[in-house]
């Protein structure tokens, strides 16, 4: 976008500043105790000032009390659409939001009667951030109890043009040093060798330089039968990390804390089953991916009727 379009466009944005998003809203309902204990119990808040017939709300529940819920809100203008409107035809197409903050006046007790108002506050010059470039929006929120300021809430996005796609990246290589070259070596060439200690016969994953039960530093291995069941697992969703293309960077997968037939155990990715179909006690199967071209990778396969 030309210098001259971007100072253009930045004018028509800053007149949005100062334009309220709709008129004077109204609270659902009264500050009340069912709510207020509600919010306490999910936030694990034992807090005696929100008990009791003295109680007062928690303050950080400021904005709770001017949510629509799911049937919304009906008191709002076009101001943020027409925003939006212009900001996507200039190419920011997406947003994300980035920071809220509140500053609270007076305590809010069972009973009031909450009534608020807000405005588009700021609107940033065109910033560049790892996303993308685009301008920061600021709405305020004045809540009031019974005509008389109780706090303000401010609420901040980001809408901006995604950056460029980013050329493929590697997965993140394992560090390997002196103490476990070995067992990369092998999974290189597709095998899986467990340490063994030579002084009191103890296997031990993942390698040490020295046995954690007779304190011996002299080891040989075995190599792994490759049968194994799932003894724990977590299902990973975010961040979506492009270079995990073996069911992490377009969805949720499952990581396994996977005990081998021999009774050690070890993390890896548990693949050719659904992450949401993954159990505890599922028996697995070991097999070698190779991610790319210098890197392969132990994973763990689950029977489809595991």
């Amino acid at each position: 976008m030309a210098d001259g379009a971007v100072d253009g466009l930045y004018g028509r944005l800053k007149a949005f500043e100062g334009r309220p998003t709709g008129g004077s809203g109204v609270g659902k309902d009264l500050v009340n105790e069912p709510m207020i204990r509600h919010w306490c119990e999910a936030m694990g808040d034992t807090s005696p000032a929100y008990r009791g017939p003295d109680a007062i709300a928690p303050p950080t529940m400021l904005q709770a009390w001017t949510m629509g819920g799911l049937s919304g809100q009906t008191d709002r203008s076009g101001a943020h659409e027409e925003l939006f409107g212009l900001l996507d035809a200039a190419g920011f197409t997406s947003v994300v939001a980035t920071d809220c903050e509140q500053e609270y006046v007076r305590e809010l007790r069972p009973g009031d009667r909450i009534t608020y108002d807000a405005v588009i506050e700021t609107v940033s010059a065109r910033k560049t951030t790892k996303l993308g470039t685009g301008h920061f929006i600021t709405t305020r929120m004045d809540i009031r109890a019974g005509g008389e300021l109780a706090g303000t809430h401010r609420f901040r996005i980001l809408k901006y043009a995604p950056a460029r796609a980013e050329p493929k990246r590697l997965r993140p290589r394992p560090v390997i040093n002196r103490d476990n070259a070995g067992f990369w070596d092998a999974v290189a060439a597709r095998r899986l060798l467990i340490q063994r200690c030579t002084g009191c016969g103890e296997l031990r994953f993942p390698w040490l330089p020295g046995c954690n039960g007779c304190g011996s530093p002299r080891w040989d291995t075995v190599e792994a039968e490759g049968a194994g069941t799932v003894f724990s697992y977590v299902v990973m969703h975010h961040p979506p990390f492009p270079a995990f293309t073996e069911g992490g960077g377009a969805g949720p997968y499952a990581v396994g804390l996977i005990e081998l037939a021999e009774g050690v155990r070890m993390i890896s990715n548990v693949v050719g089953v659904p992450y949401d179909k993954v159990r505890v006690g599922m028996p697995v199967r070991l097999e070698f991916l190779r991610v790319d071209d210098e890197l392969v990778l132990p994973v763990f396969r689950g029977g489809e009727g595991g």
